[in-house]
């Protein structure tokens, strides 16, 4: 094989955006070791550029022709571009979050953006991995720096626990997965790319027993990393005892991350089983929504309401894997994006609040309206965006996702999510009437010795500059729905196996046929008779 033809397999250059990240890893890492702490005046804004740069070169990729690099093994398609920006864009964020919480708590913030960004670049990665070796190395190096940035804070008692909790418990998944993984290996013949897996499979191995453990495994390994019940025990402390930042990035960026993961994998290497997994998907999403929901009325912190609030929505968001159709593909990826703004808003907003008063309990926000009215109406926008209520992008995105399980047939989740949403706006809603009490006696101690506020238009904090930016998102996000649904109808439609699939349409042609479509669970053709 001459130079060309190898150049031309490797095309290095769709990976560009991910060379930017580490590039600009390399060079707050050195700068950290050369400079110390006086290095912390500068290194956020470089890390903060460099990944708007990677997000940027990710935006001039869209459309290319040649996605396929390194022999197969990174799919640079629409799809990916799309979570791969996502990912970069949270990252960004959760570094604005970050200046000054690091700081106040006396830690070093090259060393955690350093971590961050390697986090970042796994989670990239995962997003177009093709190859089993890559996702696991993708997957493996967003998990250990995830345990890492959770123990950061490393005198906070609580942070310890979580991360040791977090440690424990992702080591375990990713060892259920990695099983998962070396089944598949064994049972293709030796083959690690998704595709070639696909036809080993596909010529007489499939429906067999360890197929369909191979498929059990690997879905419990994922549905870890998305925090879906009942893999989701980590959550909840993981959350209260992490550092904020830290639980924002892990809330947006692991997550998409792991649908990305979901996606391709279970879409390219198990198309045989393609009922079996939406079964199983259906049931995942049934008891997210439920259990998030419900119990996120009885918390009384506010790091562990969205905890389960993260639970819920990844509930939600399965519902478009469970479609199976390219609207929910699309409706999925839609939420993702939307999601992105609105959760890292509320965080951003509760960062801001707890830095103030040092507490997060929901009863201590009650009267902020009277000191704080700018950050009374981004955290309520923000909440309510996540619980649905219109105009807000967070009710286009459930709006989307619900129509497109409409058309599917899939009436029993779409009853479901609606009844779920409804109780969630109740514990959203509840935190937005303790804010905004009309009586200032009924404000909490903490609101009565809260701190003059000063919002400048010039020489504003990164933090308040990131809450400032996550409400405009939020606000815009709802009125160009339309223009970034079509975006992701675009990506979706340029992934051959998402569209067009026929067990996919064969499905939804029986779930609309079906008197028991009314349970929105898929039904098999053999089930009919």
């Amino acid at each position: 094989m001459d130079f060309t033809n190898l150049a031309s397999q490797l095309n290095a250059g769709v990976i560009l955006p991910e060379s930017t990240v580490v590039i600009t890893l390399l060079v707050v890492l050195v700068s950290d070791l050369l400079y110390g702490r006086a290095s912390a005046r500068w290194t956020p804004y470089f890390a903060i550029a460099g990944l708007l740069v990677a997000f940027g070169l990710l935006c001039l990729q869209w459309d290319q022709p040649n996605t396929l690099a390194f022999l197969g093994s990174f799919n640079a398609d629409n799809l990916s571009i799309v979570f791969r920006s996502i990912i970069a864009l949270s990252s960004a964020v959760t570094i604005l979050m970050s200046v000054r919480y690091v700081d106040q708590a006396g830690s070093a913030i090259g060393e955690f953006m350093s971590i961050l960004l390697s986090a970042t670049v796994g989670g990239m990665f995962l997003s177009g991995a093709e190859e089993l070796v890559m996702i696991f190395v993708s997957l493996e190096t967003l998990s250990i720096a995830s345990y890492l940035m959770t123990g950061y804070m490393k005198r906070d008692p609580r942070s310890n626990e979580a991360a040791l909790k977090y440690l424990l418990i992702g080591a375990s998944s990713s060892a259920i997965f990695l099983y998962g993984l070396s089944l598949l290996y064994g049972l293709s013949g030796g083959k690690t790319h998704l595709a070639d897996i696909a036809l080993a499979l596909g010529n007489g191995t499939e429906n067999t027993l360890a197929l369909v453990i191979a498929l059990v495994f690997v879905i419990a390994g994922v549905s870890f990393k998305i925090a879906a019940v009942p893999f989701h025990q980590w959550t909840p402390d993981v959350y209260e005892g992490s550092p904020t930042p830290v639980v924002a990035f892990l809330s947006v960026g692991s997550k998409a991350a792991g649908f990305a993961l979901a996606i391709r994998l279970l879409t390219d290497a198990f198309p045989a089983l393609i009922e079996q997994w939406h079964f199983i998907f259906t049931a995942l999403a049934i008891l997210s929504m439920i259990l998030g929901n419900v119990v996120a009325i009885a918390q009384t912190s506010m790091k562990r309401m969205l905890a389960y609030s993260s639970i819920a929505q990844a509930g939600f968001v399965m519902i478009g894997m469970v479609v199976g159709t390219e609207a929910g593909y699309a409706s999925m990826v839609f939420y993702l994006m939307i999601y992105l703004f609105m959760n890292l808003g509320a965080f951003a907003c509760i960062i801001l609040f707890a830095l103030r008063t040092g507490t997060d309990q929901i009863s201590d926000y009650a009267g902020l309206y009277h000191k704080d009215p700018f950050l009374t109406l981004a955290l309520s926008i923000c909440l309510l965006s996540l619980g649905g209520i219109p105009p807000l992008a967070g009710f286009f995105g459930k709006l989307y996702l619900f129509w497109a399980a409409w058309q599917a047939g899939a009436y029993g989740l779409v009853l479901l999510g609606l009844i779920t949403s409804v109780v969630s706006i109740y514990y959203y809603i509840r935190v937005v009437k303790m804010m905004v009490v009309k009586e200032p006696q009924e404000m909490s101690e903490v609101i009565k010795n809260y701190p003059v506020i000063s919002w400048q238009p010039f020489g504003m904090r990164p933090l308040q500059v990131g809450v400032f930016l996550t409400l405009i998102s939020t606000s815009l996000a709802g009125i160009l729905s339309n223009p970034l649904f079509t975006l992701v109808n675009h990506s979706v439609a340029d992934v051959p196996m998402l569209q067009g699939h026929p067990l996919v349409a064969r499905n939804a042609a029986e779930k609309a046929r079906s008197p028991l479509a009314v349970v929105g669970f898929p039904i098999n053709a053999q089930d009919k008779s």
